[in-house]
């Protein structure tokens, strides 16, 4: 990955932790690694006690879809035309959801005026 890479670091991390990125819960995990210095295994339990799954359920793609679809997490591939949450509302769940800061969100809250 390259410096101009779109993907960026998270992106590479979250490949890395060989637990799919968005097509499970791989991004976050990172996103607590990142936020909250945990270790891997410290938040993979974290985010499976907050999503109600088993350690196995968190890479598990069939699993993660359908629980990132019913708590409006974001999915990896949406249909243009699909109802799911994606973005900037995906990201303000994900805050909600871990009790992280997300600094899209906090800049996305600043902008809009509503801190």
């Amino acid at each position: 990955m390259g410096v101009g890479d779109p993907l960026g670091a998270e992106a590479a991390h979250a490949l890395a932790a060989c637990m799919g990125g968005t097509r499970t819960a791989g991004d976050l995990v990172m996103r607590l690694q990142l936020a909250k210095k945990m270790k891997i295994n410290e938040a993979k339990a974290y985010v499976a006690e907050k999503l109600g799954v088993s350690l196995e359920e968190l890479c598990d793609v069939v699993t993660m879809s359908e629980k990132r679809e019913e708590l409006g997490l974001g999915l990896a591939h949406v249909e243009p035309c699909a109802k799911a949450n994606a973005g900037m509302e995906a990201k303000f769940r994900i805050q909600e959801l871990l009790g992280i800061q997300v600094n899209s969100v906090e800049r996305f809250k600043e902008r809009a005026g509503l801190k």
